[in-house]
């Protein structure tokens, strides 16, 4: 009985101990609403744990900056910042993915991890934002509305990189209120168009982050927007009707016969192709063309020729490339790839490929000078895209003029993107992991390797002394194809910054969820090497990591 007792008193001293922290925590969340600047307006809450955040956490939900456009639209910073109950001293600032105008979860997702890996969970307080702008203000603009800020100068600014300016010394300033502690180390993560803001941070903010995770960068992005009006016109000269250029079929031939050519470069026939540059060199598309009509396992020339076209990048007349090409890799066969280049099946586009809906809206609304009102309707859209002018249009990216005194191209790219040097950053002690899929239909991979080509030339070869990059065999556009897309970048991160421990092979798994992996590809895991090493099978078992070493080819 008495033991008994006494453990009744322990549950019931544990339960009011507990209710009384979580009181505590409650009203020391909902203070910081009356500890916020001036202009700046927040509400705070405290939240139990959910689906993907493993603790309880404040959430601060925020709006600043606001204004009137030149457009007539109003404007405002929307954020929201989540601070974690098992703090680790660290502060992260989720770049915005897509063309912002919403403001994401604010729990440092990146393509590759878990749900428990999540910068949140890793004790990271972290912020986000809508870049600015809020998307659904401009009906009039229809699929296009989400780049109708575009038309309003300052709008761009803030979606290029004001927005962190603006927002980044408030989140820290709150972040130190609620935990009565100063931030160890501050974190930038980002991807797609957040992969470019971060870049944009090393170049413009270089002792703002101490590192910065970023995944397939569009860094380049009003060039990289040319390339869907590049699309457009390849496949149009196959068939009127852009879905029907390229069937499935025809991307299952053209990648099945990559393999064939290029799978065993790296010791293994695995249905990866890890030595990528090796495969550039040694497989010949044109092989693929029909001989004759009974031929099987090949390509009619003018799909063929399209294929060619598009992977060489845009051109103008005068045969100047206007952005890059791409890689040749077996997520062309993805359903990523295919929805970005050929045809999607969201709901609304009637089949277009998203390239010609988004990629036609982001250069017509936001990276050209002076906008065009492009009509929101899927048809004009392409239209818009099937007329466009490489020589006459594509400059528009680097126009300026009385209204729109900055071009998009220095709004939205890093200062010195051409020759990057991040000097200010090496010098600030910043660190960088990079990562990229050779499949990606949006962001040229190339673009990237050349960035960093471009580094390590300026830096003499020390560039992997603080910027390290790894390529995904078989990923496009963020996690799927076939490829190994399960991995952890943030905890080498993590301990480069904090510990001075510099990443070298990561180990990547194939995910069991993942319906675009052969059967000899389930179940197995690979090393991603820093570039321009690559995996090369040594010895021991076939579905494991370790069996492999990191090699540069000769």
């Amino acid at each position: 009985m008495k033991a008994f007792s006494t453990l009744c008193f322990s549950l019931l001293t544990l339960f009011f101990c507990s209710s009384s922290l979580a009181y505590a925590d409650a009203l020391r969340c909902e203070a910081l609403a009356t500890q916020a600047p001036d202009n700046v307006m927040i509400e705070a809450r405290l939240h139990a744990p959910s689906k993907d955040v493993t603790a309880s956490f404040c959430l601060v939900s925020g709006v600043m900056a606001q204004r009137m456009g030149v457009d007539g639209k109003r404007y405002a910073v929307r954020f929201e910042l989540r601070l974690p109950q098992y703090w680790q001293g660290r502060f992260a600032y989720q770049f915005n993915s897509g063309y912002g105008g919403e403001v994401s979860p604010a729990i440092g997702k990146l393509t590759g991890l878990t749900s428990r890996q999540f910068a949140i969970n890793q004790g990271f307080a972290v912020v986000s934002s809508n870049g600015g702008h809020d998307a659904t203000q401009y009906p009039e603009d229809g699929l296009a509305g989400f780049a109708g800020f575009g038309h309003d100068p300052e709008a761009r600014r803030y979606y290029g990189y004001a927005t962190m300016q603006a927002l980044n010394p408030i989140a820290r300033a709150l972040v130190e209120s609620y935990y009565q502690a100063p931030i160890r180390y501050a974190y930038g993560l980002g991807q797609s168009h957040g992969g470019r803001m971060a870049m944009v941070a090393a170049s413009r903010f270089p002792e703002m982050f101490d590192g910065l995770l970023i995944g397939y960068p569009g860094f380049n992005s009003p060039k990289a927007a040319l390339q869907h009006a590049w699309d457009v016109q390849a496949l149009r000269r196959v068939d009127d009707k852009i879905q029907q250029a390229l069937s499935k079929r025809d991307l299952m031939i053209f990648t099945k016969r990559l393999l064939d050519e290029c799978d065993a470069l790296d010791g293994i026939s695995d249905d990866m192709i890890f030595a990528v540059e090796p495969c550039q060199k040694k497989f010949q598309p044109t092989a693929l063309v029909c001989k004759s009509r009974f031929d099987r396992d090949c390509l009619p020339l003018n799909t063929v020729a399209a294929l060619i076209r598009m992977q060489r990048g845009p051109h103008n007349s005068q045969n100047q490339s206007l952005y890059s090409s791409w890689v040749y890799d077996t997520g062309m066969r993805s359903d990523n790839w295919r929805t970005w280049k050929v045809e999607s099946t969201l709901s609304g586009l009637d089949n277009q490929p998203m390239g010609a809906v988004v990629g036609a809206a982001a250069l017509a609304h936001l990276f050209s000078t002076p906008p065009s009102r492009v009509p929101g309707d899927i048809y004009a859209l392409e239209h818009y895209l099937f007329t466009f002018d490489f020589d006459k249009d594509a400059p528009k990216i680097y126009a300026t003029n009385q209204q729109f005194k900055t071009s998009a191209m220095a709004l939205m790219t890093p200062p010195g993107a051409i020759k990057p040097t991040l000097t200010e950053f090496k010098a600030a002690g910043g660190k960088m992991i990079l990562f990229h899929g050779n499949s990606d239909p949006v962001f040229s991979v190339k673009d990237t390797v050349r960035w960093y080509d471009f580094l390590d030339f300026g830096l003499v070869g020390r560039t992997h002394e603080f910027v390290r990059l790894y390529r995904v065999p078989g990923m496009p556009h963020g996690e799927g194809g076939p490829s190994a897309d399960r991995f952890n970048l943030l905890q080498p991160l993590v301990s480069w910054v904090e510990s001075n421990q510099a990443p070298q092979e990561v180990v990547a798994a194939t995910r069991a969820d993942n319906p675009e992996i052969t059967a000899r590809m389930a179940g197995i895991t690979r090393p991603l090497c820093p570039y321009p090493a690559y995996a090369q099978y040594q010895q021991g078992d076939l579905r494991q990591a370790s069996s492999f070493q990191c090699v540069v080819s000769q």
